[in-house]
């Protein structure tokens, strides 16, 4: 392809031609990396001539949009229009009528040339296009507004979005530091749930913890994923990121549990009680055997709710309001549900709407519209699960501050959703299909990372005035105190992995626009009171941190991974206050895995690792330990009884208390922990890099809820953390 050609197709698409990888070092895309890519958008590369006519189109279908589909700017600041115009245009009197947030219009004559600066001109096929920057004579509150010009036949309409400064911060960070604790919630024990975690469990474990002075609870995203097909289980390749996993659901506390006859049946069945002894029994989260047990009781209670409404209006109401409130998106994921129960029963490779027949793979399809007619209840049942989702989220929320939560809960949201998702089938031109998310080789996967998930297209994004991401960011914020955002840096850039790319390391990284998406995350983060966690983790670009940090997001840091320059270990007292402390994360190994070397067994074992590769990773991770426990012997966390010579000590609970304790100590206003350490486990719920080659998302815990709040020495622990933060 042509160089300068290639370059403009670069600039285009936001493509990064060099970066610096996990080590440090300069790394050049090769060209045939950028050529794929261009293709995966649509360009055709083998043809230059095409090229340049399809970048030509592009580029004159954004001049010829006499407004951007969308502005986002500071509140505090003037406001800046800017006006694409035919050059015939430029001395004519044209009408802006501005409509605020509110509902309150304000009517405006612009005539360029005389109220507005010229900053750029543009020529298609002979024609020249000008576009000025004018200031909105008014200043604007924060908020979504709207920008009309009525050409015309034509019209054009920009959002207008004024944006706080800094996301949420409360006014209690002042005061003292804050803990809390992770957890996978599906990989919860307890003596009550259905084989897998629940909100009922949820709420178990805020109580237990909020006694002990804990903040917060965090979980893995709780995305709705597919009813249909429950062994699709990974929380980051969801079908919806706006919605909720049904599975989560606790059938106990559904309304009509106690008083339904045919639930009675089925609950009280031998062979029911038995499938239930055998779920909650196994190693493993056995999500097909969950889902079994679960489904033909939601459909009863359903059932039961539908004949019982006049006795229970106010439920009746609320679900009516959830539906009318919740709009096309949550009719497209009852629709989507109840379409793929119905193929997969005739066809179990029937796996997502890819490889559905033709007619079905369109929401707007006549096959699919007389399908949503057809089995209207089946759509209202998924309807009324996602009702009752949220239902009991609220209440595990609301428990968590009446116990004295300062946070509650914080939720993860997902980089992505699957090939496969709802979100894609209803919106394909927002993603790129012939692309995968993912990351180059880091310290987290050596092979680099292939995640599966179509991204987002940059330009597609703009056009739709960032809706998509307004929703998203709203949906997950509901019912929470704090929302982490995995892989912080993908508002930034994500890295693209081309399809049929023979490794995750063939790929490049595509910008994004950084200041608007943190602007719109700012509003909503304010408007609902929630703190946001960047997941600043693997190939963190420079200066990324230094933004995220300016608009009040708090960082990421995995004790494990702040290394001094001298190798040693940076003190936790020397972390950013604007961060969230952690010792591992769901990439990582537990406490003891990660001393004992069993996340490097585990990658000899599905292939992670090339056999000349271990011996220096082996010695790496010992002069590590040996560094850890000099750090603790430093900071006075240990005995001087306690041995200094790591090639003697194994993880015990003494010195895994006491890493704990030396990280709660630090000087970051967020401190997280996890379950697994304190039952002492050993075996990790996800090993990066791999699909098929471990069972990632189904390892449980090796305690139930009930046997952790007994153990005295964990609480104990917990009180200290507690002590700690608050001096």
């Amino acid at each position: 392809m042509d160089k300068q050609l290639l370059s403009d197709l670069i600039a285009f698409t936001g493509i990064e031609t060099q970066f610096t990888d996990a080590w440090g070092n300069q790394s050049e895309v090769a060209e045939k990396n950028l050529l794929t890519l261009l293709a995966a958008q649509g360009f055709a590369v083998d043809n230059d001539a095409l090229a340049r006519e399809q970048l030509l189109e592009r580029q004159q279908d954004h001049w010829e949009q006499l407004l951007d589909p969308v502005s986002v700017q500071k509140a505090g600041h003037d406001i800046q229009i800017e006006l694409k115009l035919p050059i015939a245009l430029a001395n004519a009197p044209l009408e802006l009528v501005l409509t605020t947030e509110q509902g309150k219009t304000h009517t405006f004559t612009v005539t360029a040339t005389d109220d507005a600066d010229l900053n750029q001109v543009m020529v298609f096929d002979g024609e020249e296009y000008q576009q000025y920057q004018w200031t909105l004579p008014v200043l604007l509150d924060q908020g979504y507004h709207s920008l009309s010009l009525t050409l015309g036949e034509l019209d054009f309409v920009q959002s207008l979005i004024i944006t706080p400064s800094a996301c949420f911060q409360p006014a209690e960070f002042k005061k003292q530091k804050q803990w809390g604790v992770s957890v996978q919630l599906y990989c919860v024990r307890s003596d009550q749930n259905w084989g897998i975690g629940d909100f009922a469990d949820l709420r178990f474990l805020l109580g237990h913890l909020a006694k002990q002075g804990a903040d917060f609870v965090g979980l893995n995203p709780i995305h709705a994923l597919y009813p249909a097909m429950p062994e699709s289980a990974s929380p980051y390749s969801p079908s919806s990121r706006r919605w909720l996993n049904i599975n989560y659901v606790a059938a106990p506390q559904m309304p009509g549990f106690d008083q339904c006859k045919q639930v009675k049946q089925l609950v009280n069945a031998p062979g029911f009680q038995q499938q239930l002894d055998a779920a909650r029994a196994a190693q493993w989260v056995d999500y097909s055997a969950v889902t079994r047990l679960k489904l033909p009781v939601f459909k009863a209670l359903y059932q039961w709710f539908i004949e019982h409404q006049s006795e229970h209006a106010e439920l009746a109401a609320a679900f009516s309001v959830f539906k009318q409130q919740s709009g096309e998106s949550l009719l497209q994921l009852a629709l989507y549900d109840a379409i793929h129960a119905h193929l997969i029963q005739k066809d179990s490779h029937a796996w997502g709407w890819p490889v559905w027949p033709e007619a079905w793979q369109r929401p707007d399809s006549d096959e699919v519209l007389a399908f949503a007619k057809a089995h209207a209840d089946e759509l209202d049942f998924y309807c009324y699960l996602q009702f009752i989702a949220r239902e009991q989220l609220a209440q595990a929320q609301a428990f968590a501050k009446e116990q004295g939560m300062l946070l509650g809960l914080y939720r993860d949201l997902a980089v992505g959703v699957s090939e496969a998702s709802t979100e894609i089938w209803g919106n394909p031109d927002l993603y790129c299909r012939d692309a995968s998310v993912g990351a180059p080789p880091d310290i987290l996967g050596p092979k680099g990372q292939n995640w599966g998930l179509p991204p987002m297209l940059p330009y597609q994004m703009f056009q739709q005035a960032y809706r998509p991401m307004i929703d998203l960011f709203r949906a997950n914020m509901q019912n929470s105190g704090a929302l982490r955002i995995d892989h912080v840096m993908a508002l930034l850039r994500l890295w693209w992995v081309p399809k049929g790319a023979e490794s995750a390391g063939d790929g490049a990284y595509i910008y994004y626009p950084i200041q608007d998406l943190l602007g719109i995350l700012a509003l909503e983060s304010q408007r609902h009171q929630v703190v946001v966690i960047g997941e600043d983790l693997g190939t963190v670009p420079d200066g990324i941190r230094e933004i995220l940090a300016e608009y009040g997001m708090y960082s990421y840091r995995v004790f494990f991974f702040e290394k001094a320059e001298d190798g040693g270990y940076v003190s936790p007292a020397h972390y950013p206050v604007q961060a969230m402390a952690t010792l591992t994360t769901h990439d990582m190994p537990t406490l003891i895995g990660y001393w004992h070397c069993g996340d490097l067994h585990l990658g000899k074992e599905v292939g992670l690792y090339r056999d000349d590769q271990l011996p220096g990773l082996f010695e790496s991770r010992h002069k590590d330990k040996q560094k850890i426990l000099d750090s603790l012997h430093g900071h006075q966390m240990l005995s001087p009884h306690f041995d200094h010579n790591v090639d003697h000590v194994g993880m015990s609970t003494e010195l895994s208390y006491a890493i704990q304790r030396h990280v709660a100590k630090g000087s970051s206003q967020l401190l997280c922990l996890q379950l697994e350490d304190w039952m002492e486990m050993t075996q990790p719920v996800n090993i990066p890099g791999t699909s098929d080659e471990y069972p990632n998302w189904r390892r449980k815990l090796t305690m139930t809820l009930e046997q952790l709040s007994e153990q005295q020495n964990v609480n104990q622990l917990l009180q200290e953390l507690t002590r700690l933060r608050r001096n």
